[in-house]
């Protein structure tokens, strides 16, 4: 078991199989001998510099530098789910030459939903192809691809080894945003916890105000060992007061990234996020170059 650590191994998938169109609708969209990158996030600036500084470092793979011969428009949602279509909206009208996506799934899903034309390049946790934003994992097809880790995947394994942190739990609670539309983490969180014979609840917040309120509910749950969803309000703008919380109720918590750790939490368990943004960078930049179709599917080790 890694307390603090989080690995770059598994469930990791570099999406290739952009829509052939791509490098001429990339080259299209450049107002002028500078591309101009979307970028679109549902998390917030100030709690992202460390994937901020994969992204550039993997543009700069690419061959592209920020101010230099590539810029970008940013867009960030702060947790607010709801303000992602608007923001989409506005990087579609500012003619951008690639969105990229970042902070969960559904940044991308309101990218797709505001163009079909606009070469997407996404990342995040959820199943791209239930969300409808791929055909497929080995061809992907219209105009979005991507670096995903399927978090739900370990969701399970992150439940078994809290338990091993904390034998003698006898309840677990799955701290999750109703706001967030990915149903499948719970269902596995639910499943494990069942079959090593412990209670299970859920714990829902959507705003910093639900969270006060959902963990002052915790003692008369007699709570053991609370496990927090990906989520990307969490990971953002709730990170902080999640970790505080969790200390304040003396409650063994496990999270996704290793952000929380970082911050003053006790353990995580998921993929390298920088890296994932550094691998979905260096895509980006293929395609303003005017990468040709490509069709793999890999796991980064």
């Amino acid at each position: 078991m890694v307390l603090g650590h989080m690995q770059r191994r598994q469930f990791i998938a570099l999406l290739g199989g952009a829509a052939a169109a791509w490098p001429r609708a990339a080259r299209a969209q450049q107002s002028g001998p500078m591309p101009v990158i979307g970028f679109l996030s549902a998390g917030s600036p100030h709690l992202y510099t460390g994937r901020l500084a994969a992204f550039r470092q993997g543009l700069s793979e690419a061959g592209f530098v920020e101010g230099q011969n590539v810029a970008i428009e940013y867009r960030w949602a702060e947790g607010r789910f709801d303000l992602l279509p608007v923001l989409a909206a506005s990087l579609v009208q500012r003619n951008v030459a690639v969105i990229f996506t970042t902070g969960s799934t559904l940044p991308a899903v309101a990218a797709k939903a505001a163009t079909a034309t606009t070469p997407i390049v996404f990342t995040g946790g959820e199943d791209p192809v239930r969300l409808g934003l791929v055909d497929s994992l080995n061809r992907p097809g219209g105009n979005a691809t991507g670096v995903v880790n399927i978090s739900a995947t370990l969701d399970g394994k992150r439940v078994e080894l809290l338990r091993e942190l904390v034998p003698n739990a006898t309840t677990l609670i799955f701290l999750v945003n109703p706001n967030n539309p990915n149903t499948e983490s719970a269902a596995n969180v639910k499943e494990t916890a069942r079959a090593l014979g412990q209670e299970y609840h859920t714990l829902s917040a959507g705003s910093e105000r639900d969270l006060r309120t959902a963990f002052a509910t915790l003692p008369q749950r007699q709570t053991s060992m609370l496990l927090v969803q990906s989520d990307a309000f969490f990971t953002s703008a709730a990170r902080d007061q999640i970790v505080a919380l969790a200390a304040q109720y003396a409650i063994p918590a496990s999270y996704s990234f290793r952000e929380f750790v970082l911050a003053g939490g006790l353990m995580s368990y998921g993929a390298d996020i920088n890296e994932q943004q550094r691998q979905a960078a260096i895509y980006v930049g293929k395609i303003l170059k005017g990468a040709p179709r490509r069709v793999t599917c890999r796991l980064c080790r």
